[in-house]
């Protein structure tokens, strides 16, 4: 008992160290995810603490299950948006990038390491998979965000390209531990995993949604259900043949996009899940490397790490985006977030379990490019995102929304809370002084504590807090006008899109009434619209810029079909 106790004890101080550090990663800048490794290193047999541990079974248990958590989350969060704008590039780098860099990979291991080269090919696909979780962390702890269609494209990439690594790794070590030899058995097994997989993730998640309308549970029951289903269905799809980490995906990003009154109670849970399960999997990987062992491959594995940052990653995503023109610094942005998790590590325990000789090597070599990738890239992507400049003015919100979940609604409801400060642009305003398109209901002030009606017609003074009610879909749209940091927002947007904003139907002839414009050969009958899908051949996403002579036009605004209706105009930067 006495030994339970004292791991119970230590876990728990080691959670707790690792969550206040996360003030200290947000103000250095620094990637958590390296933190929470940093702090199982020190905890581990050769740091400061000394825990002793070698179960690569539990490890992989764990991390197994806290993988599941993590995509499961990241579907739920994944908007139709993301998929219209950028399912087909991502899909690309989540199969031909992979397999471009598992081969890449493969290749200099071999010759590095001395390996075979399907030994190589082994270590190039545990390598494969991207973790842009980290990435968005990062965003959100620095108030960075990037264009729609760079950070979707990252986002889809990194929940659908670990299946595929899965599918590689696992292929590779049947070959070489058991002797077969590659086949078009290996096509087969892809094809065999995606499908069931897919298969099962769509089946999963209509039957989740029907579920959740049908069952008369308490709310707090169904964030628990979602954990116990999508657990459920990643060991259901692996034991029917299926790539259970793609069929958690894809049930995710249906549930999340269903309108559940629950999603708000899962969504909530599911977060401070997801973050749990990334502490877990990274301080368990942390006690699990020994330091020392790392310097027995520690120069081929710095060497490997510059092959995936500098060579494999960008071939990897030139080769794959060739057919959707992508912008040259949205390609090299993208290049640069190729940033490596914990999958890698995870995968390499794979060779580990098979009794594969020579197991600890793919361990080390992974850990150690991981480091390497969280450090090199991880700290340097929030100042490359903004040299590129692919930052766009981040979108107003409330400080504070309440769903109203328990109220039976077609549409999700939610209580808006919005503070006043001194710059805020409704102070000394009254509620009938304001303006909405959107149906929105005044529910009164918090002042010093004590509710003022809406009946006394309150003036908004600083250290107010506004309450309203209305629906989730249009919190952006008034949030433009009652958020705090609103007008701060206008100077951002300013300088981004220009002073001047048009609509996208205006046409060039008459953008020439104002400026005086070389068209060349330009038709000057069509619109701004039109003159930008000419250019990009594509569907457009706000923050795409176009020259047009002397001036730079900004998509500001777009609509359902990917059509900019709203177009800042700014002379162009010497």
């Amino acid at each position: 008992m006495d030994g339970i106790n004292l791991a119970i004890l230590v876990g728990g101080f080691l959670f707790i160290i690792s969550i206040i550090a996360t003030l200290i990663s947000a103000r250095l800048g620094a990637p958590m995810l390296l933190l929470f490794l940093i702090i199982g290193m020190l905890a581990g047999e050769e740091g400061l603490v000394g825990i002793q541990f070698n179960n690569p079974q539990v490890a992989f248990f764990i991390g197994s299950i806290a993988l599941v958590i993590i995509l499961f989350d990241g579907g739920m969060r994944t908007h139709p948006e993301r998929f219209r704008v950028a399912l087909a590039p991502a899909s690309m780098l989540a199969t031909v990038g992979v397999v471009l860099t598992c081969g890449i990979i493969g290749v200099a291991a071999a010759y590095l390491l001395n390996m075979t080269l399907l030994q190589g090919l082994l270590l190039g696909a545990i390598l494969s998979s991207t973790d842009a979780a980290a990435v968005f962390s990062i965003f959100q702890s620095q108030g960075l965000r990037i264009k729609d269609r760079v950070a979707s494209t990252l986002e889809i990439e990194s929940g659908s390209n670990d299946p595929m690594a899965v599918i590689l790794t696992l292929t590779l070590v049947g070959v070489l531990a058991e002797g077969q030899t590659l086949s078009w058995e290996v096509g087969r097994t892809f094809l065999q995993q995606a499908a069931v997989g897919g298969i099962m993730g769509f089946g999963a998640g209509r039957v989740f949604v029907f579920l959740c309308r049908k069952l008369p549970l308490s709310f707090a029951f169904f964030p628990l259900l979602a954990v116990a289903s999508c657990i459920f269905i990643y060991a259901a799809t692996n034991t029917f043949g299926g790539s259970g980490f793609l069929a958690v995906y894809l049930m995710g990003y249906l549930v999340g996009n269903a309108r559940l009154p629950q999603i708000i109670h899962i969504l909530r849970m599911h977060d401070g899940l997801a973050w749990i399960s990334q502490i877990s999997m990274f301080l368990m990987l942390g006690l699990l490397v020994v330091p020392s062992n790392l310097m027995n491959h520690l120069v081929p594995a710095l060497i490997l790490a510059a092959v995936l940052i500098f060579i494999a990653r960008p071939i990897a995503v030139f080769l794959s985006l060739i057919p959707f023109r992508f912008p040259a610094r949205d390609q090299l942005f993208i290049s640069w977030v190729g940033l490596r998790g914990a999958l890698p590590i995870i995968l390499a325990l794979f060779p580990w379990l098979a009794g594969m000789p020579d197991e600890h090597l793919y361990f080390d070599v992974a850990f150690v490019v991981v480091i390497v990738s969280l450090v090199v890239q991880g700290w340097s992507i929030v100042p490359v995102a903004r040299w590129l400049k692919l930052e766009v003015p981040a979108e107003l919100a409330p400080d504070q929304a309440m769903p109203l979940d328990a109220v039976p609604s077609n549409d999700v409801m939610e209580v808006l809370a919005f503070k006043v400060t001194d710059t805020s642009p409704v102070l000394a305003l009254s509620w009938q002084d304001l303006k909405f398109k959107q149906p929105i209901q005044f529910l009164g002030v918090i002042r010093d504590g004590e509710w003022i009606l809406p009946e006394k017609k309150p003036v908004f003074n600083a250290k107010d807090t506004l309450m309203v009610l209305a629906k989730l879909m249009h919190v952006t749209k008034i949030s433009e006008i009652l958020a705090n940091d609103a007008e701060k927002s206008v100077l951002t947007n300013s300088n981004f899109f220009g002073d001047f904003v048009l609509n996208g139907s205006v046409s060039l002839s008459d953008l020439d009434g104002f400026y005086t414009i070389d068209f060349g050969n330009e038709d000057k009958i069509q619109t701004l619209a039109q003159y930008i899908a000419k250019r990009f051949h594509r569907r457009v996403v706000i923050g795409d810029q176009v020259k047009l002579d002397s001036l730079l036009l900004t998509v500001r605004q777009v609509n359902e079909i990917g059509e900019a209706t709203q177009v800042g105009i700014k002379p162009v930067e010497q």
